[in-house]
């Protein structure tokens, strides 16, 4: 288990397509970082937190980026059940929208962006974001939040409590080899909050008035 910040220095998204294809890159000085971790790992808590320190901080789960999809039509749930029923999960998977993540980028106005959430596709969009920061929490930590909160309902069925449990055994060591930055979730929210904020503080930032033929400028995490 994480007990602070690790920041890889291999960007997850390095291997994909440059960040925002189509967008100059002169247009959005912006760093967009994903917070990513198991339900019950704190992102809701540190997303709200964020946004009292200033921040644009965007909860990918409550606020519109994310839906419920059917697996084999790939149809949007227009207005899935609260809570869930049981076998839910087996039909129905949780995804992110590239197109809104993308809309964040734009609205960002040269300040640092984070979106906090999950998404089974999640992969879909890593290329879009400069830094992937992934919360951790070991399994009891994970099974008491998720069977005592009262913010969210995910969880305290049996169903959906050992798909998260399942979830969670790998999840660090998946996201250390995929180049995020880990932080350790029990921590107090002030310090996870602070670790965030320090691993985001460490990209590189675009100039508008660098050399735009630099092929590492335009390329490299919070290149523009």
């Amino acid at each position: 288990m994480a007990t602070g910040v690790v920041v890889s220095q291999h960007h997850p998204g390095r291997t994909r397509e440059p960040r925002r294809p189509g967008f100059p890159c002169e247009a959005l000085p912006v760093a967009l970082v994903w917070v990513t971790g198991n339900s019950g790992a704190g992102k809701s808590t540190l997303c709200a937190l964020l946004k009292t320190r200033g921040e644009l901080a965007v909860d990918a789960d409550w606020e519109g980026c994310s839906h419920w999809a059917d697996r084999a039509s790939g149809q949007v749930v227009a207005d899935p059940p609260y809570p869930v029923p049981a076998g839910w999960l087996e039909r129905f998977a949780w995804r992110i929208s590239r197109a809104e993540v993308g809309s964040l980028a734009a609205r960002a106005h040269g300040k640092t962006a984070f979106l906090c959430g999950s998404a089974e596709n999640e992969a879909d969009v890593w290329d879009l974001f400069d830094l992937v920061v992934c919360l951790v929490v070991d399994n009891e930590t994970l099974r008491d939040r998720l069977l005592t909160r009262t913010t969210n309902a995910f969880g305290k069925h049996p169903e959906e409590l050992a798909a998260a449990l399942g979830a969670n055994d790998g999840a660090e060591s998946a996201y250390r080899r995929l180049g995020a930055a880990i932080v350790d979730g029990r921590r107090p929210p002030a310090e996870v909050a602070d670790a965030v904020l320090a691993a985001a503080a460490s990209l590189p930032r675009y100039d508008a008035g660098d050399d735009q033929g630099d092929d590492q400028g335009a390329l490299s995490p919070g290149g523009r």
